[in-house]
C-alpha cells in the first residue's frame, strides 16, 4: 500500500476522467475531487455523469449549488426501481455514454448501486476503474451497500481508502497492494470547504415555520436521521426508534430530518401520533450547508448514516448510530461515534452521558485534514500518465 504523492511529470491524459454521481454521498465526495482535478497543474479533463438514482430534481438541484458542483454533462435520469431494476437501467443507459467519450478511466464513489453499476460496465468495456472510499466494510452481508462496496473493490484498478483499516480489509480480499492509495476521506473536504457557508439553524427551522425557541435552550438540540431499511421498513421497528425517540425529546428537543423513505412509512404505518409536536421538529431533506448548520448546531447526532458518523467525527460532536455494525469503525474507535444499535436503554443512558457532559470527545484520524482530493488528482495523474507511457 502506497501513500500517494505529488505529480512530478506533466504528460498528457488521453481522455477524461469520467466522474460518476447518482446518490446524494456521492455529490458530496464528488464534488472536492472535481475541483482537485481542475486545479492539478496540468488540468486533468473530467466529464460528469449524474445517473439519477437520486431522482428529486428540486434537491439535486440544491445540492450541486450548495456543494458547487458544476452541471452534469450528462444524466441518465434513472430514477427509482428496486435494487436490480435501477441497477439493470444505469448499466443500460451507461454503456453507450463510454462508448461516446471514450474515458481514460471511470471514477466511482461510495456504495451506491451506481457506483457497482457503473464500474461493472466500464470493467466489461475494458475501462480502468478508479474507486475512491474503497475498503470500508460492516461485514453484514443483508446491507445492499455491502454488496455493492465488494463487487465494486474486486473490479477497481485503484482503489484510494479512508481509513487503514480499509486497506487491511482489501489486502485480505485479495487486492494487489500496489492499487492500493490511503488518500484519506473525501467527504471531510466538503465539510471544511462549506464550513464558512454552513446555513444557520435558526434560520433552517424559521424557513420551515418552527419556532426556534425550544431549540435554543442551553442544553440545545439532538439532531435524527434514519433511512436504512432495517430500522424503517418495519412498523414494529419503526415504532420502537420513535418511541425512544419520544423519551430522549423529553430531555432534549429533537430535529428530525425526514427522509423520504422515512416519512413515507411514518404515514402508511399510521405512527406520525408519536411525533411530539413541540419537542420533535420535522424537516424535510436538507441540502448540505443547511444539514452542514445543524450538525455543527447538535450536541448529539442520532442516525443510521454512515456519511454523519464521519462528519461528526470531523466536527467533534458526540453521534449515537442506531445500528449493530459500522463499516466506518474508525469513527468508534478514534472518533466521537457509539454504537447504540436499537436497544433503548443504551440509547437513553448515552444522551444522559451528553447531556452530564461526558459524551466521547475522540480525535480526527489521520489525513481527514481537507486535502484527500488533492491527492486522489495527484495520483490518478501519476497513474494515468504511468499507463499511457508504456
Amino acid at each position: 500500500m502506497n501513500h500517494v504523492l505529488p505529480s512530478q511529470r506533466l504528460i498528457s491524459v488521453p481522455g477524461p476522467v469520467m466522474c460518476v454521481v447518482g446518490a446524494r454521498p456521492n455529490f458530496m465526495k464528488m464534488a472536492p475531487i472535481l475541483r482537485a482535478m481542475a486545479n492539478h497543474f496540468p488540468a486533468l479533463p473530467t466529464l460528469l455523469v449524474h445517473t439519477g438514482q437520486h431522482y428529486d430534481a428540486a434537491m439535486s438541484a440544491s445540492l450541486f449549488e450548495d456543494l458547487e458542483l458544476p452541471s452534469p454533462e450528462v444524466n441518465l435520469e434513472v430514477g427509482s426501481g428496486t435494487h436490480a431494476v435501477q441497477t439493470a437501467e444505469v448499466m443500460r443507459r451507461f454503456e453507450p455514454v463510454i462508448d461516446a467519450y471514450r474515458p481514460s478511466c471511470v471514477a466511482v464513489v461510495g456504495d451506491v448501486n451506481s457506483t457497482l453499476a457503473c464500474a461493472l460496465v466500464a470493467a466489461k468495456k475494458g475501462v480502468p476503474v478508479v474507486h475512491i472510499e474503497a475498503g470500508l466494510r460492516s461485514h453484514d452481508r443483508t446491507m445492499p451497500e455491502e454488496i455493492n462496496r465488494l463487487l465494486t473493490d474486486q473490479l477497481a484498478d485503484r482503489l484510494y481508502t479512508t481509513e487503514r483499516m480499509a486497506d487491511g480489509n482489501l489486502v485480505r480480499e485479495g487486492i494487489p497492494a500496489d492499487r492500493i492509495c490511503f488518500a484519506g476521506n473525501v467527504m471531510i473536504d466538503s465539510l471544511m470547504h462549506g464550513q464558512a457557508r454552513a446555513r444557520r439553524v435558526t434560520a433552517t427551522l424559521q424557513a420551515n415555520h418552527i419556532d426556534s425557541t425550544v431549540f435554543s435552550q442551553a442544553s440545545g438540540f439532538g439532531l435524527v436521521t434514519l433511512h436504512r431499511p432495517s430500522n424503517v421498513d418495519e412498523p414494529d421497528t419503526l415504532r420502537m426508534l420513535l418511541s425512544v425517540l419520544r423519551e430522549v425529546s423529553v430531555k432534549l428537543p429533537l430535529i428530525f430530518a425526514l427522509h423520504p423513505r422515512t416519512r413515507s412509512h411514518l404515514e402508511r404505518f399510521g405512527l406520525t401520533g408519536l411525533i411530539d409536536p413541540v419537542r420533535m421538529a420535522l424537516l424535510p431533506p436538507q441540502g448540505y450547508l443547511g444539514m452542514l448548520g445543524l450538525l455543527g448546531g447538535a450536541a448529539v447526532v442520532l442516525t443510521d448514516s454512515g456519511g454523519l458518523q464521519e462528519e461528526t467525527t470531523a466536527l467533534g460532536v458526540p453521534c449515537l448510530t442506531l445500528r449493530h455494525n459500522t463499516e466506518r469503525p474508525i469513527t468508534v474507535e478514534q472518533g466521537t461515534n457509539t454504537l447504540v444499535g436499537r436497544n433503548r436503554e443504551l440509547i437513553l443512558a448515552a444522551v444522559q452521558d451528553i447531556l452530564d457532559g461526558r459524551g466521547k470527545r475522540g480525535c480526527v484520524p489521520d489525513l481527514w485534514d481537507g486535502h484527500a482530493s488533492e491527492r486522489i488528482a495527484a495520483d490518478i495523474y501519476q497513474w494515468l500518465s504511468a499507463a499511457g507511457s508504456q
